[in-house]
């Protein structure tokens, strides 16, 4: 589906979820325009009026995209799938996809969210240590679905959705001092995605909304 207009991606650079959809775009070639949205800024630039207009659970990305506004990562994902030209970051057999789908969820609604910035704000001088929990049960559950999945990439030897998510989290894991050496096949997975273009381009030290001090 070819359109004129560039899609236009709310985030912010250290979003993870924003990151799965800035290394989608990247991966399919799609050229894209960037609003920042602070989540830390002025109590948070989510919670305005104007970006709740763009997606009523404040949360980023959002993404406009042909006449449409889409939220939520792996959806804005499927769809320039769906829509683009590029590598599929969907496979086309069933068995695969669903692994894809599964390791993607897994992610997503396993990990990610309880140590979502909402939810680390809650928990007060106790964050750190809250994060290292959950982080460290969801990558004992991942390790081991990895280790039957994998190739070169998370699933076999072909990039797709699930190793979207999976570097936004180990990069999360680095943040919050959980201990790699423990999942070697999450460790050696992430440092070969992390050798690719797609995946340096779109990491948070190179957004235009990255602080200076957080650059390189």
């Amino acid at each position: 589906m070819a359109t004129q207009t560039k899609p236009i991606l709310y985030g912010y650079f250290r979003s993870s979820c924003s990151w799965r959809v800035r290394i989608a775009f990247a991966l399919k070639g799609i050229e894209y325009d960037q609003v920042p949205v602070n989540l830390i800024q002025d109590g948070g630039q989510q919670h305005t009026k104007q970006f709740e207009s763009v997606n009523p659970m404040k949360q980023v990305p959002a993404v406009k995209i042909d006449g449409i506004t889409l939220c939520q990562s792996l959806a804005v994902i499927q769809y320039i799938d769906e829509t683009r030209p590029g590598p599929r970051l969907l496979p086309a057999d069933p068995k695969t996809r669903a692994q894809v789908r599964m390791i993607s969820d897994l992610i997503a609604s396993g990990i990610q969210p309880v140590q979502n910035l909402s939810v680390l704000q809650k928990k007060g001088s106790e964050k750190e240590q809250w994060a290292q929990h959950f982080i460290n049960q969801g990558f004992q559950a991942l390790e081991p679905i990895l280790k039957q999945t994998a190739g070169k990439y998370c699933v076999g030897d072909e990039i797709s959705m699930a190793d979207t998510c999976l570097v936004p989290q180990v990069y999360n894991a680095e943040r919050f001092k959980v201990d790699l050496e423990q999942f070697p096949t999450i460790k050696r997975l992430n440092q070969t995605l992390l050798e690719m273009e797609a995946f340096k381009v779109s990491h948070p030290s190179r957004q235009p909304d990255t602080p200076p001090e957080l650059r390189a």
